[in-house]
């Protein structure tokens, strides 16, 4: 039998005990080993991880709630409410749900455990391997029915990198399409190894292979300064036109502007004139507001050169 060593979290009590099984009857010998204590008596076991264990019923509870969809922190909060007297904490409600998560693959590794269901629930998905081995780089999903919303709106399509949302640090491509109305619905998502151009380009290849006619694909497209992602787009989708996001625009000028820009009380300043520039819908005042922006910024060079350059 495994023997498992326990001992206080905080204090580093010297206080032990030794207990074992009576041989041939029903209950333990406990030995003390050490009766010395550092710190006082705790009045309750919150926060002892024997006290937070889960019943059986609450148990229930966690995996019927993990199945909804309903975040940790909700989950919790209705174990609490349930029984007032419930010290279960975070971490073990995360325990919780990772054993019951792990608990459905069976001996199926994570990466085997997501191609199964995206067999089972009919999506669309690709994968590639690294060359010369059988290890996973890129994979491609997307649901029918956001192949058949992508054919019927087909004009503008939004492409964008999510960073640190999962444990294998792989950046996650998001395209999203927009609707007749302004609506957004999801295309298809990328987990990609490396983002140089050649993975953009498989996986703009395989977002080709979607549309229903070869003479319909995107004319506009959004992204961010991403050079490998508007390269991929520019060989891919030659006749697109690539826009920068707006968002990205302003973060990063926002960014520069406090390096560049000495005087806190000068940056709203800043700010309000670019915004102007940004905001501007008419061509012919267009030139003026942009000579405006270039004279309130007539003190810091290296900023209107990163702005007019990058």
């Amino acid at each position: 039998m495994e023997v498992s060593l326990t001992g206080t979290r905080k204090y580093d009590c010297p206080f032990r005990l030794r207990g074992k099984p009576i041989s041939n009857g029903e209950g333990w010998v406990l030995k003390v080993i050490c009766g010395l204590y550092n710190h006082d008596l705790v009045e309750t076991l919150i926060g002892h991880p024997y006290a937070g264990r889960l019943k059986p019923v609450e148990h229930a509870l966690v995996v019927d709630m993990t199945k909804s969809f309903v975040k940790p922190s909700n989950i919790l909060l209705t174990l609490k409410q349930n029984n007032e007297d419930n010290v279960t904490t975070i971490k073990q409600l995360y325990n919780a749900r990772y054993t019951y998560k792990r608990s459905l693959r069976g001996s199926r590794t994570k990466l085997q455990q997501l191609m199964m269901l995206l067999e089972r629930d009919n999506y669309i998905h690709w994968s590639r391997c690294h060359k010369y081995s059988e290890v996973v780089s890129d994979i491609f999903w997307t649901h029918p029915d956001s192949v058949k919303l992508l054919n019927a709106f087909n004009i503008v399509v939004l492409m964008d990198n999510t960073y640190k949302t999962n444990k294998y640090r792989l950046p996650l491509l998001e395209i999203v399409g927009v609707t007749s109305t302004g609506l957004t619905f999801s295309i298809a998502f990328v987990l990609l190894s490396t983002e140089r151009e050649n993975n953009f380009i498989w996986t703009l290849q395989r977002l080709k292979g979607l549309f229903f006619r070869g003479d319909v694909y995107p004319q506009v497209t959004v992204t961010d300064r991403d050079l490998g992602l508007i390269n991929a787009i520019n060989v891919v989708f030659p006749k697109a036109t690539n826009i920068l996001c707006r968002f990205h625009i302003n973060k990063n000028v926002k960014a520069k502007c406090k390096v560049f820009v000495d005087s806190r009380e000068a940056w709203d300043i800043v700010m309000n004139a670019w915004g102007a520039v940004v905001d501007c819908h008419k061509c012919d005042a267009y030139d003026e507001i942009v000579k405006g922006f270039e004279s309130v910024c007539s003190s810091w060079p290296l900023f209107v050169d990163y702005v007019k350059k990058t």
